[in-house]
């Protein structure tokens, strides 16, 4: 188990969540997963406010770029411009199924169209010295997934392209929203696999429906003689961060202590003061924090404290003490030590 391998865990790019606070917030927990923004659009970064859109923190690292659109001179240009930024990997979105997306002919409607994914790749791929990657679905509305999903890969292959993020779903673009885009449409792992098996030089990583770290080790088993080569976690990574603290451990295979929630509280507060002087709110860091005690006494009022305080006007730090604090007094009036936590949060 190689823990330079940093696809062997990710945390997916999710809209109006994955942004600069999200992610230090998550390297406060893990120190290996691979990161990922928000999905910026092309035009967003060439035509945009630049720093806003794209800036981040150096603890980020490993830190991948997900860009939208499918003009290959402005993918191209986009890409170099979040290079020269620093980011470790630009990947492509070929799997949002929004509609702001289709009308942009981006995202998950580029399943149609292989051979113009490849023509965005290659553009991508020669504008930077990084890797350039492709997230996608296994294919959209009446495709045949196990033809729609070969033909982006092996387009995209053909082109120089090694790493593939795969959302084991389909994408119904005709009469599901985004919301049911990401639960409705069935699951097939066993089609990932598949890609895997045939196509072994590959770098696969599958995502979709994955909730909990026993989840991530069975993906990564090869009890079926595939051996996957990493797991993407989404909303699970988001709601219950707490199982990000044993990641490095678990599944990078670092010889190091699980992070559990006040550490990574104690590792984050640089990273909010620094942002808090720089005249940032409060409430845009602590809003991603308010799944991390899940399952502990005091969580409720954890949550509670961050949601109303950290919005008042001059919020600091204390409002994240006193919302640990909360927690401590309810652990110590059930007289225990701090609970121990399964892979997802939740009190053991």
């Amino acid at each position: 188990m190689s823990s330079f391998a940093p696809h062997r865990l990710s945390v997916a790019p999710m809209m109006d969540w994955t942004d600069r606070h999200c992610r230090a917030f998550h390297r406060a927990l893990s120190g290996r997963a691979l990161l990922y923004t928000e999905m910026v659009t092309a035009p967003a970064v060439i035509h945009g406010d630049r720093e806003r859109l794209l800036g981040f923190d150096g603890c980020e690292h490993p830190v991948a770029l997900q860009l939208g659109g499918s003009d290959p001179d402005q993918l191209a240009q986009a890409a170099r411009i979040g290079a020269s930024f620093g980011y470790d990997e630009i990947n492509l979105n070929v799997g949002c199924p929004s509609d702001r997306v289709q009308s942009g002919r981006f995202g998950a409607c580029l399943m149609r169209e292989p051979e113009l994914v490849a023509d965005c790749m290659a553009a991508i791929a020669g504008a930077v010295d990084v890797p350039a990657t492709v997230k996608c679905r296994i294919g959209v509305d009446d495709q045949d997934p196990q033809l729609s999903l070969f033909a982006t890969v092996d387009a995209c292959a053909a082109v120089g392209v090694t790493t593939f993020v795969v959302h084991a779903r389909k994408a119904w673009l005709q009469g599901l929203s985004p919301k049911e885009n990401r639960d409705v449409p069935p699951l097939d792992y066993a089609l990932v696999r598949q890609l895997k098996r045939e196509r072994p030089h590959l770098t696969i990583v599958i995502n979709g429906g994955i909730t909990s770290l026993e989840a991530v080790d069975a993906h990564l088993d090869d009890a079926d003689g595939v051996q996957l080569d990493g797991v993407m976690l989404g909303r699970a990574a988001y709601h219950e961060p707490a199982l990000l603290g044993q990641v490095d451990r678990r599944v990078f295979g670092e010889a190091t202590p699980d992070v559990d929630p006040y550490q990574a509280i104690e590792r984050y507060k640089p990273y909010m003061a620094a942002r808090l002087a720089e005249g940032w709110g409060l409430h845009a860091m602590t809003r991603h924090m308010l799944g991390l005690m899940h399952g502990r006494p005091g969580a409720r009022s954890f949550r509670r404290i961050l949601t109303v305080e950290a919005c008042q006007p001059g919020a600091g730090l204390e409002v994240v003490d006193r919302a640990v604090e909360a927690v401590r007094e309810a652990e110590a009036r059930l007289g225990r030590d701090p609970v121990e936590t399964d892979s997802v949060g939740r009190a053991a």
